[in-house]
């Protein structure tokens, strides 16, 4: 896998929580793929993962998205984010994928989506974010 300055961080407790694991980035383009643990606590009473949860993956692979593609230089502090919920998500390995689609001197705005193992769609969500100097941002 290529080398992104993600390797450089250390993970928050909230990304262990998810079980947040970098699977591929292509850090020119601002794409990555992220890994994340579907796990049985983080499910409703219907036996699917929470929606508030999947909101959280999403946001945990749109913000890195832009921190690889500025090589660590910038951080994203979330103003929106708009999460669409396409498929139930039962528990089990969950892939996200998030591109900034503009990066811009203050704001950047990303697409990210999440797949179940199988591939099947199950959220997409779109931000804007107010760009951080890293170095401000990450203690």
């Amino acid at each position: 896998m290529i080398a992104t300055a993600l390797d450089h961080l250390a993970a928050p407790p909230s990304s262990k929580l998810l079980g947040w694991h970098l699977l591929d980035a292509r850090p020119g383009e601002g794409w990555v793929r992220i890994g994340f643990d579907g796990k049985h606590e983080f499910c409703n009473p219907a036996g699917f993962v929470q929606g508030g949860l999947l909101s959280a993956m999403l946001d945990d692979t749109m913000g890195p998205a832009v921190f690889v593609m500025t090589e660590g230089r910038l951080y994203t502090a979330t103003i929106t984010m708009t999460v669409n919920f396409l498929k139930p998500a039962k528990p089990g390995p969950i892939v996200g994928e998030a591109n900034v689609t503009q990066l811009g001197k203050t704001i950047a705005f990303v697409e990210g989506r999440l797949m179940a193992e199988d591939g099947t769609l199950l959220a997409t969500a779109t931000t804007s974010a107010r760009l951080v100097e890293a170095a401000k941002a990450i203690r």
